[in-house]
């Protein structure tokens, strides 16, 4: 079993070592580099368009997008936040009144 395992960690060692050396210069390579770019770039641009032309449909039935979920989510938080502050405020000034039977 140990033998096993020594030669699969073997085999991985070389594998990586040979793929690691490959991928440096293909990625140093700049004839692979800028259309890989451009092709990155195209996939991007592609990709914003089609989630603003969703968000225009969902926002067309009336329907919430992700942003509009994300900014009432914020304002969710916000309104958490000064909650919590507003508890702990009140909480000192509980805690500086005199008890019922000082004053």
């Amino acid at each position: 079993m140990n033998d096993m395992w020594n030669q699969w960690k073997k085999g991985f060692f070389a594998w990586e070592s040979a793929t690691a050396e490959y991928m440096e210069r293909a990625l140093e390579n700049p004839t692979l580099l800028g259309p890989t770019g451009g092709l990155l770039s195209g996939a991007m641009k592609a990709r914003a368009a089609g989630e603003q032309a969703l968000a225009q449909f969902w926002g067309g039935w009336g329907l919430p997008t992700k942003r509009d979920q994300e900014r009432a989510l914020h304002a969710l938080n916000q309104i958490h936040s000064k909650l919590l502050d507003l508890e702990e405020r009140l909480s000192d000034l509980e805690a500086r009144l005199p008890a019922d039977g000082e004053a």
